[in-house]
């Protein structure tokens, strides 16, 4: 009800059920009223006695009034930093049909290939331009950032050694690397007990223990090395050879593969992504097809479906990491798929010509730009270059040159006795002009524009023979076809509409929170006050930045009841990984070496003991019990067990089987007694918001996952945001960062590239508790609650629920058992699932946590309507499956086994099955009126990969 004099509260856009709705639904899942749900479903010892405090929710109109007060304290200087981050132009096409557009942010990650062949063609298109560029056979769908790309290539490298490297034991990075590549490097190597040594790779000396070289290209001051005889020196001892490579400048410069590169990881950020403070970007991550079952995050791959044509999956999912658990290499679970359909569309859109072009352009303006300055005296140190200059200069000038640029609203790289200039694709002759004028001090006395422009027109690219690039790339014809805007808008259009997203249905994916993405909270996004900081501008010209970050974090402590928090980490699994380092880093400081054991219990997620071994830490599995909840004595037992050396526990709360359990007090109260800390895993914070947090319940550690409980949309498998909140004991042990000064003596080292992570979309978080306020956030957790266990008790009868807690509720998620069925009928999980997209539905999560299970999470979001409509078509699923289980239909030959069918089959003269055509494709008469088709037929699978296609090939065309 609404008791304010506002007539438009936010919270009632973003809730689904309407207060006409609310009776009925109170009345099937018999609840007198929704607190007297909660009350049966939440334990009592852990509901929050107070509601949240938090400033009044704003209307979406003031919301946006006072973001734009909040944008203009950002300023927008020329920046020329580089460091991996550089301006650049996002074609208009592709920021208002890709990143404005929700037929695309609001997809999920393609587990269900049928209903996913636009994403997934999109991000063939970025492996194979990656492919194409760095020259190397397999490139994967995108990782987090580049720190985090050369960091997973180093842990592959230590997976893949042998013979006589098998327990070499350092790798060798390049001093002229990055400094935050260094540094989380670094990070991830210590607690697995890799040694880093840094140096000039033309001096090291690379003996027996060194099992991997990484080398920067061109380097982080913008020489340009060749690589080759380093390389070659590596290869004859067996040392895996690592280059994190600029990938406009590879444009222009040779191919990693051309001077022996195993791996090529870099940023496609400089491909139209905005700089957003520092993320989310697209990294790259390639390598020779040899490794191809190593490589860690996702492939996409070409098969065949049913009809046999052609058709896109994710290819090798079980060599993905997280899959193997406690024998990873890797927790990625995601990736950053939005911005690398950015990036890949990016080179669709502009073509080889074009692409070279726009390298080319860079190029000659930095070196114009270094002829100019050197005729005016001031040395430029770097021999060979591509975009970035280094001019060497005594300490004092370099502060009055700083005192001069920043007064001009210009930002260079400022070493103690060097400045760098990073030209980028949007630096113009103007700014030629603003630099020059700067270094001289004479700015009314520079060059025409005129006379800069016929320079420009007359100069000549002039690499040595050695690093030019002399092989083509993009060569397939989606690169040459799409140059016209029309053809381009009308491409991704065809993508977006061969996928399903929350524009055309719920998506009830258990564990996935598939909330409304609303326009208000997306809104400044795409504002240049936030799209175009970098994020190693001095902090003054981010003020706006600064004052968001505080005001979320001040909100999401008070929510998760901590006293702390960081937002370093880009991704929920990274949130796991840097949670875990904070307690190692806790028990270090207090002189525990000794404690390396975590507790896992076996529901959990296989991010939780992937991330575990990554941290460090040994992992032992704790037993459920036969109603889905941790086992107490099993865990009492070793937490005893493992007393001296116990480090902590990763649970999740509610559980994974979609339970509040009742023990949880105890849980921690267990660990604790034994020296352990708990970490507690956010992805299901969604039950939580303001009606428990983990600060109440005992956990001293909390990644949450700002793509599900705080409205960042998923984007078809990223961006994601996991920063991590502590209890008051663990603040000074949050992440620092390298370049940023940030954390204390105490913190650890930095887990992602920038300073504050994906900062440029922490601005959708940030509205959505802007506007929904305490009661509005508090009544989100509580209909999400409602939600699920309305359907829950509409398909009783139909459906066995695996699990439930006390009172027989259950919480946001819940776990539909349809094992039986393959006994009854022959039907499996799958069958259902992708008969659920003939109904226009994504499927539950399919066998997770359970084999053989659907886990089904409806959100706050979604209308009593669209919940009878999923209910509705269950419902005929089940009545489907009776037929085969009395014979009337046949085991093999049915709708459910030949799901999904598209309009090309149903209308195909070659109709040979014993149910009907209208069956197949129309089950509800609903869908006469509004029809998803999938594009293709069931997947083959094993086909994709027995026959593991991972880039463009002319036969699908």
């Amino acid at each position: 009800m609404n008791n304010t004099l506002t007539p438009d509260q936010f919270s009632s856009r973003h809730i689904g059920p309407r207060e006409k709705d609310l009776e009925l639904m109170l009345k099937t899942v018999k609840a007198d009223s929704l607190d007297e749900l909660i009350q049966q479903t939440i334990p009592e010892n852990i509901r929050l006695d107070k509601p949240l405090e938090l400033n009044e929710p704003q209307t979406e109109f003031e919301f946006l009034r006072n973001l734009r007060l909040i944008a203009s304290k950002n300023k927008l200087y020329r920046n020329f930093i580089g460091l991996g981050y550089n301006p650049s132009v996002t074609p208009g096409v592709i920021m208002r049909n890709i990143l404005e557009n929700p037929g695309w942010y609001t997809q999920y990650t393609p587990y269900q290939a049928e209903i996913s062949q636009g994403r997934l063609e999109a991000l063939l298109n970025f492996q194979t331009m990656v492919s194409d560029i760095t020259g190397l056979p397999i490139a994967n769908a995108s990782l987090l950032d580049e720190a985090t790309a050369a960091a997973e290539a180093m842990l592959m490298c230590k997976g893949l050694r042998k013979g006589s490297k098998a327990n070499a034991g350092t790798i060798f990075i390049s001093d002229k690397c990055f400094p935050q590549t260094i540094e989380v490097v670094q990070t991830r190597a210590i607690p697995v007990g890799i040694k880093v040594v840094t140096g000039d790779h033309r001096k090291i000396s690379l003996t027996d223990d060194i099992f991997a070289v990484l080398v920067q290209y061109p380097d982080s001051d913008g020489e340009i090395f060749d690589y080759t005889d380093f390389f070659s020196e590596a290869k004859k001892k067996n040392i895996f050879t690592i280059v994190s490579a600029d990938i406009m400048s590879l444009l222009l410069l040779k191919a990693p593969s051309e001077f022996g590169a195993d791996i090529a990881v870099g940023s496609t950020q400089r491909f139209g992504i905005p700089l957003g403070y520092g993320g989310p970007h697209a990294a790259y991550f390639a390598t020779r097809d040899e490794y191809k079952r190593h490589i860690p995050g996702r492939i996409i791959g070409l098969t065949i479906d049913a009809q046999n044509n052609p058709a896109y999956r994710m290819a090798l999912q079980t060599r993905e990491q997280h899959i193997k658990r406690e024998k990873a290499t890797s927790n990625i679970c995601t990736a950053q798929v939005l911005l690398a359909i950015m990036a890949g569309m990016y080179a669709v859109y502009h073509g080889p010509e074009r692409l070279r072009l726009i390298a080319e352009k860079i190029h000659k303006i930095a070196k114009l730009t270094s002829d100019l300055l050197g005729e005016a005296g001031f040395a430029q140190a770097n021999e060979q270059y591509f975009d970035t200059l280094k001019f060497v200069r005594p300490g004092e000038k370099i502060n009055e040159l700083k005192k001069s640029a920043e007064k001009a609203g210009v930002n260079f790289r400022y070493g103690r006795d060097f400045v760098g200039i990073s030209i980028n694709e949007t630096t113009g002759i103007e700014d030629i002009q603003y630099i020059i004028g700067i270094f001289t001090g004479k700015k009314d006395e520079t060059i025409s524009c005129a006379l800069l422009k016929e320079k420009l027109l007359k100069m000549n690219l002039d690499f040595p023979e050695n690093i030019s690039r002399n092989t083509d790339y993009l060569t397939h014809k989606v690169f040459h076809r799409y140059q016209s805007e029309t053809e381009m808008m009308r491409y991704l259009k065809s993508l977006e509409n061969k996928d399903l997203s929350l524009t055309g249905s719920m998506i009830p994916l258990g564990s996935c929170t598939m909330k409304l993405n609303s326009v208000s909270e997306m809104a400044g996004i795409s504002w240049a006050e936030f799209g175009n900081i970098h994020p190693f501008a001095p902090v003054d010209q981010a003020e706006g930045y600064g004052i968001m970050i505080c005001n979320l974090g001040k909100y999401l402590c008070e929510i998760t009841g901590f006293s702390g928090i960081s937002f370093q980490p880009n991704s929920g699994a990274q949130g796991e990984y840097a949670g875990l380092m904070v307690i190692r880093q806790y028990h270090l400081k207090r002189g525990d070496t000794h404690r390396n054991v975590v507790l896992i219990p076996a529901s959990a997620h296989g991010t939780n003991p992937a991330s575990a071994v990554m941290a460090g830490m040994k992992v032992v599995v704790t037993k459920c019990d036969d109603h889905g909840n941790i086992d107490m004595h099993d865990l009492r037992k070793n937490a005893e067990l493992y007393k001296e050396t116990l480090a902590g526990i990763m649970v999740t709360y509610p559980s994974t089987h979609g339970v509040f359990e009742e023990s949880i007090t105890d849980l921690c109260k267990i660990i604790h007694e034994c020296g352990g800390q708990v970490y507690m895993d956010g992805a299901n914070m969604n039950a939580q918001v303001g009606l428990t947090s983990p600060g109440k319940i005992g956990a001293d550690v909390c990644h949450l996952n700002l793509h599900k409980t705080f409205c960042i949309p998923h984007g078809g498998g990223g961006p994601g945001v996991g920063p991590i909140a502590v209890a008051e004991h663990l603040k000074d042990f949050l992440p620092g960062h390298p370049i940023v000064n940030t954390g204390t003596r105490d913190s650890i080292t930095a887990v992602s590239a920038a300073t504050f992570g994906s900062a440029g979309i922490l601005v959708i978080s940030y509205a959505y508790i802007c506007m929904m306020g305490s009661r509005g956030l508090t009544d989100a957790t509580k209909y999400a609650i409602l939600n699920a266990n309305y359907v829950k008790d509409c398909l009783s009868g139909y459906y066995e629920v695996l699990y439930s807690g006390a009172n027989n509720r259950v919480a946001h998620e819940l776990i539909f058992d349809v094992r039986d069925f393959k006994r009854s009928a022959k039907i499996e999980v799958v069958d259902i699932a992708k008969r659920l997209m003939d109904y226009g539905f994504h499927a539950p999560t399919v066998s997770f946590p359970v084999p053989g299970t659907l886990m089904f999470e409806p959100t706050e979001s979604e209308s009593k309507e669209e919940l009878d409509r999923f209910c509705s078509a269950m419902i005929s699923i089940r009545e489907e499956i009776a037929e085969i289980e009395k014979g009337d239909m046949s085991d093999t030959d049915n709708p459910l086994k030949n799901a999904p069918h598209t309009a090309v089959h149903v209308m195909s003269d070659d109709w040979n099955h014993e149910y009907s055509r209208e069956r197949a494709a129309f089950p509800k008469d609903s869908l006469r009126k509004n029809k998803f088709w999938p594009s293709v037929a069931r997947i083959n699978d094993a086909y994709g990969d027995r026959n593991l296609v991972c880039s463009c090939v002319p036969e699908i065309e």
